[in-house]
Order: C-alpha cells, then structure tokens, then sequence
C-alpha cells in the first residue's frame, strides 16, 4: 500500500474527486431521510443496499470472501472505524447541528488522520501537510458560510469530530490489515459486517418495524445513499486507498463541501456568490500545498532568481 506523504497521480485526483461529487451529494440524501427515518435505521439501511449490491458482483465474479474470525476480523473492525461509528455519529450529529457545520467538522478528518498516523509511527509529521490540512479546513468554513455561534451545540460537534477520529483510525487500520485485498472485496466485506452491526443496532434502538412506511422521495433518497453513495463510493475508496495510500484518500473531506456546492449549482441552479468563490479558492490552495509539487517546482526557481 502507497505510503500518504507523497504527491497523487493525477488518475487519484480524479478518482478523489469522483468520491467526493458521490459523498457530497450524501449529505442532501441524508437529510431528507432523516424527516421520516431514525437515525441508526438510517445507516443500516445504507449498509445493507450496498452489501445487497455488491455481495453479487463479488460472487459472479468468483472473488473469494474471507473466511473464519481471523478472516473477518480486519474487516469488522473497518466496518466499525470507517462506517458504523462515524457514519451513526454523523447522522445523529446533523439532528443537532446544520449540514454546514457538519461538513466542516467532516473536513478535520486529514487532519486527525496526519495525527494518527504519525503517534503510530507509520508516517512522519510533516509541517506541509498540516499547515495544508489546516488551510482546507479554513477554506471549507469559508465556503459554507457556516454560524459558529451552532458550536454551541456540543453534542452535535462532539459527534461530528468522533466521526472524524474515528476515520483516522480507520485508515491506519487499513494500513497494517488490509494490505493486498482487492478494492471490491473489502467494500464487500466490509459492507456485509457493518449490515450486520447496523441491524442489531438499529433493532435494539429504533425498532423499524414499528416505523411507517416512507414516502416515495425517501426510499429515492436510501436507495441513492446505498447504491451510489455507499456501494459504488468504497469501491472508489479503498481503489485510491490501494494505489495512493490511507492518508491521501482522507483529502476527499476537504472535496466533498466543494463538490456539494457545485451540485447544487448545476443541479439546483443555485447562484454562486463571492464566499463561495473564496472558499473554493483557498481549498484549492490547500490542495496544491498538500500535494506539494508546485512548491517543489516553485523552489529551485526561487533558489536561481536569488543566486542571480
């Protein structure tokens, strides 16, 4: 597995970008399943259309599944780190705080993950990096427009940056256990686990079968975040994990409130104002430092001009 610290082929950025138009438009899904659905009914029904779609292509194509607990391990504790826990303390988080500030907290997620991977000796803490992940995190606040006077609301932060944590841990996770599986097998795998650990959740807390039946633009909505959101976005996911590293896939946080807004631009005929032209341009900036080729091109020119 690439290590995080180096710059992404340019087929990674377009497959971050990729993650983060399926992610963002995630976020607007959600919150229109969230007016008729409880929360952890919410996830396991995402966890278990994504399984529903993926465990077939995996068995067609006579992909083998892991086996015994040894086997499954790795791919529960995913499930737990990189769906069940932050996607549960998102959701519930958005029933206390907006989608705006919700994002922005999201996008802390490189950060935890630099933290993470270097208190675990697994890549060196770099000055660039956090000084990028920082000016992204900057840039999504910009762009959202977000009232931080909503930071009032603890849980709902609290459970936005546990999600956060927990996706950092996650990618160290994949780091030292999922070496050399395919990108669909552990989708799959860890689709099948987090169905499972989702539905007894969501039987214990929500009891869905008392629940009434959704409307039409709800079941759209579950359907989408399954399908594309969930089961076509951790293909993506663990394909760029595979070929660039655990660290770099965690930039799409930074992506998906950019990708969200240009949606609903093209979608929505939302107007694009000076805030938002901002924010793009300081994520964007962030992008370049965290990549960090520009300003190893940048340094041997500034070097010349001052030696002449």
């Amino acid at each position: 597995m690439a290590s995080g610290n180096h710059p992404l082929h340019p087929r990674d950025w377009v497959l971050l970008i990729a993650l983060s138009i399926l992610w963002g438009g995630s976020f607007f899904c959600v919150g229109v399943a969230l007016k008729e659905l409880p929360p952890f009914t919410l996830v396991f029904c995402r966890a278990a259309i994504a399984a529903a779609v993926l465990l077939p292509a995996v068995l067609l194509r006579g992909i083998p599944m892991p086996r015994g607990i040894v086997g499954w391990w790795p791919f529960v504790g995913m499930a737990c780190l990189n769906f069940v826990v932050p996607f549960s303390c998102l959701v519930v988080g958005q029933t206390f705080i907006s989608t705006g500030l919700a994002s922005v907290l999201n996008a802390t997620t490189p950060l935890f993950t630099v933290v993470v991977m270097a208190a675990a000796g697994e890549e060196r803490l770099t000055a660039r990096r956090v000084v990028g992940v920082s000016v992204g995190i900057l840039g999504v606040a910009i762009l959202r427009g977000v009232d931080m006077h909503e930071a009032q609301t603890g849980i709902g932060v609290g459970l936005c940056l546990l999600a956060a944590l927990s996706y950092g841990l996650s990618a160290l996770l994949a780091r030292r256990q999922l070496v050399g599986f395919a990108p669909l097998t552990t989708a799959t795998s860890q689709m099948v686990a987090a169905t499972i650990i989702t539905g007894v959740i969501a039987a214990s807390v929500d009891q869905p079968w008392r629940l009434l039946a959704p409307s039409w633009p709800v079941v759209v909505a579950v359907v989408a975040l399954g399908t594309l959101s969930t089961a076509l976005g951790y293909v993506l996911f663990f394909r760029i994990v595979e070929r660039s590293g655990s660290t770099n896939v965690m930039l799409v946080t930074l992506l998906i409130p950019l990708t969200a807004i240009l949606l609903g631009t093209v979608v929505l005929r939302e107007a694009i104002g000076a805030r938002e032209l901002i924010g793009a341009g300081v994520i964007a900036s962030a992008l370049l430092i965290i990549d960090g080729r520009v300003l190893a091109w940048l340094e041997p020119r500034r070097w010349r001009s001052e030696r002449s």
